[in-house]
């Protein structure tokens, strides 16, 4: 199952020692080079401002609680019947330029990479969560989007802007959903779950479909370490809807322009649906035929045995994503099947690499000025460096998940637990993947006869080793 580490509470030293351990493996280097140093920090104390001052709009940021590298920061208000929405996001380029030391050392990495509490930035912190980063009470240099949307929700109007902003209140997820709750959330939260149900409602409509897959959060404060799973609160949803509402804005725009850099996934193949299907069947779970795969997903609980296995088993119509980069002629394959639209990713550039070359593409198109010859010679070869990015990505937050859930069972093996199969073998259905909740870590797992999939099974634990960073159960 795909799953990461959310947050680390009380992290110790022996986690540390085996993140670095996981670093020096990988090949990965937390500081930066002198010269990068040297000419972020010159940058931060002299970046290039825009003219335009918006430090009128009462901008805030919801993110993990602790975080400093703050890429965006909405205002949103009522406009008639519809909604205006502003998007601050960090704009990079004011302090990076091109072909410098730090251009070079960011396009190397690709993207930020994250862990339990570790991080190997894209950026050096003086710029990522300082000059550049949209903290409080702070005016800094940004991309302003100005979405306009009717009172369904739909977008009816973008633009792009640089301007100068300020954010006046850094919020957190799990603060912002308290306020909602209780009723004494400030107008900006009260019109984000406004809109932002407007927004899955348009989601729903469009065909789009995201997998609701519980992440994980690791204590280390007591002798014994405890990990849990944790289901997203719905203020994160509605957040990340103004996101994806900008990408699909940015995707627009670059397809009309006929130059940009999309981010892509092909349709399922229907053999690919056909065996979920199947495997819903095997499962239990009733799916009309009539039924779109989106519909059918959005009624999963991921805290039902089968329904679990289901949604992992869904993960494989993911499979396949990418980038694509394009100037005078709109790729063949232009949607991003899951989100059942065109999409660019233009909110993370303090994070992620591509989305400053995004930015610098759409804010050109709305201004109606060449795209930079910069931006231009970098689009053929983004699409590869994000693909190696994300693999090295995806190997360093899987190496430490093992390495944590290996720390939390170390000293409980040849105990009993209840878990959930939710994959078997193809070629060997007496082995497969194993969801235990308590604690809550999924790991490998093989029986004496075929595995029951999404059925709740009594297992043994057989091995977990914090240094080979492995888990194993037997059935």
């Amino acid at each position: 199952m795909s799953s990461r580490v959310l947050r680390v509470q009380h992290a110790v030293s022996a986690l540390e020692e085996g993140v670095r351990a996981i670093q020096a493996e990988q090949d990965l280097v937390v500081e930066f080079p002198a010269e990068v140093e040297a000419e972020a920090a010159a940058s931060a104390a002299a970046p290039r401002l825009p003219s335009l001052d918006r430090t009128d709009l009462p901008f805030v940021t919801i993110d993990p609680a602790g975080a400093m590298d703050l890429d965006q920061a909405m205002h949103l208000e009522r406009d008639g019947t519809g909604f205006v929405v502003h998007y601050a996001i960090a704009d990079v380029g004011a302090f990076v330029t091109p072909g410098g030391a730090v251009d070079v050392e960011a396009r190397r990495r690709g993207e930020s990479m994250y862990g339990a509490d570790s991080k190997v930035p894209l950026h050096p912190k003086v710029l990522s969560e300082d000059a550049a980063s949209l903290l409080p009470d702070q005016v800094r240099p940004a991309f302003l989007w100005t979405i306009r949307l009717d009172a369904d929700g739909v977008e009816t109007d973008a633009h792009l802007e640089r301007a100068l902003v300020r954010s006046t209140a850094r919020l957190d997820y799990e603060s912002a959903q308290q306020q909602l709750d209780a009723g004494t959330a400030p107008p900006v939260l009260e019109l984000l779950r406004e809109v932002g149900r407007l927004r899955q409602r348009q989601e729903a409509l469009r065909g789009g479909v995201s997998l609701p897959m519980p992440e994980q959060v690791v204590d280390c404060a007591a002798p014994t370490w405890t990990v849990e799973f944790r289901d997203l609160l719905d203020v994160e949803d509605w957040n990340a809807q103004i996101s994806l509402l900008t990408g699909f804005a940015a995707a627009s725009m670059m397809v009309y322009g006929r130059v940009g850099i999309l981010r892509t996934l092909p349709p399922p193949e229907s053999g690919a649906v056909k065996r979920l299907h199947r495997t819903a069947r095997a499962l239990g779970i009733e799916w009309p035929a009539e039924q779109e795969y989106p519909d059918f997903i959005r009624a999963l609980d991921p805290n039902k045995a089968a329904d679990l296995a289901m949604i992992t088993a869904s993960t494989s119509l993911l499979r396949g994503a990418g980038y694509v980069g394009f100037n005078g002629e709109v790729p063949a394959q232009p949607l991003h099947a899951a989100l059942a639209s065109e999409y660019a990713h233009v909110t993370a550039p303090l994070r992620r690499l591509v989305d400053r070359f995004g930015l610098e593409v759409c804010a050109a198109l709305c201004a109606g000025t060449p795209v930079p010859d910069w931006v231009l010679a970098a689009l053929p070869g983004l699409p590869d460096t994000m693909r190696e990015s994300g693999r090295r990505a995806n190997a360093y937050e899987n190496a430490i998940v093992n390495l944590i859930e290996a720390s939390v069972l170390q000293d409980r093996v040849g105990e009993s637990f209840t878990g959930t199969v939710v994959e078997i073998d193809r070629e060997d259905p007496s082995s497969g993947d194993l969801v235990v909740r308590d604690p809550a870590v999924t790991a490998g797992v093989v029986g004496t006869a075929a595995l029951p999939l999404g059925e709740e099974v009594a297992v043994t634990l057989t091995e977990a080793d914090p240094v080979a960073r492995r888990v194993r159960f037997s059935a």
